[in-house]
């Protein structure tokens, strides 16, 4: 059967693999060009290299410049330069010596002391050097509007009449038709045609060239006319349907200057060498016009097929391996799952890698400042976070909805002769209801078990009023029933549990624990206790239930949403002996709880004191029956304050436990029992964080709205990785609700929607748990009243502020912008989906200040 069990697994393993490698091929089919011609009309030719910028005046030297044009000899004979500013000067006589020509450009700006400085220095090399044909004064300063058309007509005619070669100045085509007067003062029409600024699909370029040209020469029929600048970029934003990427880049070029060659057409490819310095200019894809790149290598092969990604065998074999790596994990101890849920987590684990090695891939592709590689850095970390939370979320999914068995199934133990040892119940109280806390202990009278005690404890009650009733209530249960009031107490509610250890009867075995609010059930002790006859077990565990889920719209979103924990996290926890052990309904072995005690020193001293008991070697039993129910929050802002102490007491007990977690030191937990502790608090860790993600948007967003000319939205690997993990947790929730908790599709989005609205909650305290020890216990308030607008706003004042923020952003490139191109769509929609969080808690919040059906005092529901 094992032998079965592993051939299958290897035959859907390899079917998969199979899938993903042909989807790799299938998006790198061969496509069939033109080669690239032994010689081209020409290349515009910017000689920097990497750290090198004329906006810093750090020029190449004559070296390096003479080495890039015996290179581009090899293809041309014509070069065209834009400055002469520098070692750029240098070019004409190094040109000179390798037998090229030169269309030398003077670069004309509103500097008018460097306009003067170019001009004179232009006219000189025209004049002493043979390797100049033409001058062309300006590249696009019309476009640009940095100077005035009779200003750049002035030096046009100073230079036509200081030189003798022919002079013209370079624009883009329609600013051509735009001042047609400019012809009367050249000798040529130098006119710049680049469909992808235009945003015109790669398709339809080599038309469009066609198109423009033939207008040209239509409107300057005595002109010759010179295509200054041909070219596609092979990274960058896309723009309408022109998609900056190599693929493009190769089809378009090779079939462009073989067409243009075929009709006679001179022209200047920009550019040779890609010119990460444009980026400050032209966004970032002014880096990448280059055909060679930064290092002088082709960015595209000149002869043969063109694929997307050349390397792309590699990459799909780097996927695979990958894949199988965080497979292998996830079925370290997966003899349970039934063949779906193996598959399931093998198609996961394929797109996981996939897009893993996708990511790192094209992140490589770009050119590398200190901040790209800091932000580089950073996305790959959480990338990787990403790619580590959504193997874990599947994970929990497969073994919810595809275990065919369960390993450790604890039931309720019905027979009446089973195990009966005494059991001491102790109830921690500090200023709650004396109404509520009445109501438990009538709940507890009724039990229906041979030997127990209660031991209500409470701690820093400051009101005799609030105390005292249950004092006395206490009293006339009888003496099973006893009650201290102590103040003050240190180390939170669990100073208060270890205080009353001491007073615990001699002869009690088991010590169980229930909040002030949960009124349980009479069979609770009969059904559960029996489970420690096993001497192994240490914890017995039941879910926390609540019994006002109908109460309000606000609870009912609440109680949606508590389910999933106690239904699908802690059922498929206990399969690996790794629950969380939580505040109430848990029953401890009393030699167990004098040996350990509870912990002072985190505001989660259950769940601490659960992973202390694992350390030791001990197990523990989880019945998902519900056997006691309490009382949810009532606001916003204590739903809130309950989570935020949960995920900070997670983070103090991460930090605490770190060796042993980690690495194991020290302790007895299994390696079930560590990817359990530390994998149930990941998507805690990866809500922390998104804020510094949410963050880097905002700022991200701001300059595009600032300087919409200089920064493009972000590249898409940026969102894609939070915004995988988002959709996929919303759909497991969406999915495992109705599958493993038997709710239907309304609650299930309840849940996701309350969820969603904890989301800032648990982001604020993983971040101050990281970076504190501790900060106060406080108790979540029953039985309060409702609130009303105002104030159930400002429960949720922050996550509104960042809303309207990515709402603002959103609105504000919308605005500046437009939607040139699928990028600043994905952004702005990312932006979007970004606010959900923040909107559910905003939606939270004011159902939590509707108005209840009827402010009925709660009762005790069976």
């Amino acid at each position: 059967m094992r032998k079965r069990k592993i051939g299958l697994n290897l035959v859907v393993f390899v079917a998969v693999a199979a899938i993903f490698t042909g989807l790799w091929a299938l998006y790198n089919r061969p496509i069939s060009v033109p080669d690239w011609p032994d010689q081209i009309s020409g290349f515009s030719f910017s000689p920097f290299r990497q750290g090198q910028s004329p906006q810093d005046n750090r020029y190449p030297s004559a070296e390096q410049i003479s080495a890039d044009l015996e290179l581009l000899s090899r293809q041309t004979d014509n070069i065209r330069t834009y400055s002469v500013d520098g070692s750029l000067a240098e070019i004409p006589q190094l040109a000179e010596e390798l037998g090229l020509r030169v269309s030398l450009g003077i670069w004309i700006s509103p500097d008018q002391e460097r306009n003067e400085r170019e001009i004179a220095k232009a006219i000189e090399l025209a004049n002493n050097s043979r390797s100049v044909v033409r001058v062309i004064v300006g590249n696009e300063a019309l476009f640009r509007e940095e100077v005035e058309v009779d200003e750049l007509i002035g030096y046009l005619d100073r230079v036509r009449a200081g030189v003798k070669v022919p002079v013209t100045t370079a624009e883009q085509w329609h600013v051509w038709q735009e001042y047609p007067e400019l012809a009367g003062h050249v000798d040529l029409i130098a006119a710049h045609v680049l469909p992808y600024w235009e945003f015109v699909p790669m398709e339809d370029s080599t038309e469009f060239v066609l198109e423009r040209a033939k207008e040209l020469k239509k409107l300057f029929p005595k002109k010759p006319l010179l295509l200054g600048e041909v070219g596609w970029p092979s990274n960058g934003r896309t723009r309408g349907g022109a998609e900056a990427n190599q693929a493009d880049q190769a089809i378009y070029l090779r079939t462009l200057v073989n067409t243009l060659n075929a009709k006679g057409y001179n022209y200047f490819v920009i550019e040779a060498f890609d010119q990460p310095w444009k980026a400050t200019d032209e966004g970032s894809v002014g880096a990448y016009w280059g055909v060679y790149n930064l290092n002088r290598q082709p960015k595209f092969p000149f002869t043969g097929p063109v694929v997307e990604i050349p390397q792309w065998r590699l990459l799909a074999i780097a996927s695979v391996v990958l894949a199988l790596l965080a497979l292998a994990l996830m079925l370290i101890d997966g003899s349970s799952l039934r063949q779906r849920g193996r598959t399931f987590l093998t198609v996961v684990a394929f797109a996981g890698g996939t897009a893993l090695v996708w990511i790192a891939y094209d992140y490589s592709q770009q050119y590398s400042t200190w901040f790209s590689l800091m932000v580089g850095g950073l996305l790959g970390i959480g990338a990787l976070g990403v790619f580590v939370v959504l193997l874990t979320e599947a994970h929990e999914l497969a073994e919810t909805v595809w275990t065919s068995q369960r390993r450790r199934a604890f039931k309720p133990v019905v027979d009446d002769a089973a195990y009966r040892p005494k059991v001491s119940i102790h109830v921690p109280c500090y200023n709650e209801p004396p109404e509520m806390v009445k109501q438990t202990l009538d709940a507890l009278a009724n039990l229906d078990y041979p030997d127990f005690e209660v031991i209500i404890i409470d701690n820093n009650t400051k009101d005799p009023k609030v105390w005292e009733p249950v004092q006395a209530y206490c009293a006339q249960l009888g003496p099973r029933f006893r009650f201290f009031h102590v103040a003050p107490i240190e180390g939170f509610k669990g100073g208060a549990l270890n205080y009353i250890l001491p007073h615990t009867a001699a002869d009690a075995e088991v010590i169980a624990v229930i909040d002030s609010d949960y009124c349980v059930s009479p069979n609770w002790l009969k059904h559960m206790v029996p489970h420690f006859k096993d001497p192994q077990i240490a914890v017995v565990q039941s879910p926390q239930d609540y019994r006002d889920g109908d109460e309000s719209l606000f609870k009912k979103l609440c109680y949606a949403e508590y389910k999933g924990f106690f239904h699908i996290g802690m059922v498929t926890r206990n399969e690996r002996d790794a629950i969380i052990q939580h505040g109430t309904m848990t029953m401890i072995r009393r030699s167990v709880m004098d040996e350990l005690k509870w912990a002072d020193w985190t505001i989660c001293e259950d769940a601490e004191l659960g992973l202390r008991v694992f350390e030791k070697g001990y197990s523990a039993a989880y019945s998902y029956e519900s056997y006691g129910r309490g009382l949810m929050p009532d606001t916003f802002i204590d739903y809130k304050k309950q989570r935020f102490r949960w995920a900070y007491g997670a983070i103090q007990i991460m930090k605490g436990h770190a060796a042993k977690l980690i690495l194991g030191k020290g302790s007895q937990l299994t390696r079930g029992q560590r990817y359990h502790f530390i994998a149930g608090w990941l998507p805690w860790i990866a809500d922390g964080l998104n804020i510094f993600f949410t963050l880097g948007a905002l700022l991200w967003s701001a300059a595009m709205i600032i300087v919409p000319q200089r920064v493009d939205p972000p590249l898409m690997i940026f969102a894609i990785p939070p915004l995988a993990l988002f959709f996929f947790k919303f759909g497991k929730i969406m999915f495992l609700y109705r599958r493993a908790v038997g709710v239907d599709l309304k609650r299930s989005f309840q849940a996701a929607v309350a969820g969603l609205a904890l989301s800032h909650t648990i982001a604020k305290a993983v971040l101050y748990g990281a970076f504190t020890k501790t900060i106060p216990f406080f108790r979540t308030p029953k039985m309060a009243t409702n609130q009303g607008l105002l104030v159930a706003l400002m429960e949720a004042r922050e996550e509104v502020f960042v809303m309207l923020l990515l709402w603002g952003a959103a609105l504000g490139i919308s605005l500046v912008q437009g939607f040139p191109s699928p990028d600043v769509k994905f952004w702005v929609g990312m932006l979007l989906v970004q606010s959900l969080p923040y909107l559910a808690a905003l939606i939270m919040a004011l159902t939590s200040s509707l108005p209840r059906p009827a402010e009925e005092e709660i009762t005790q529901t069976a």
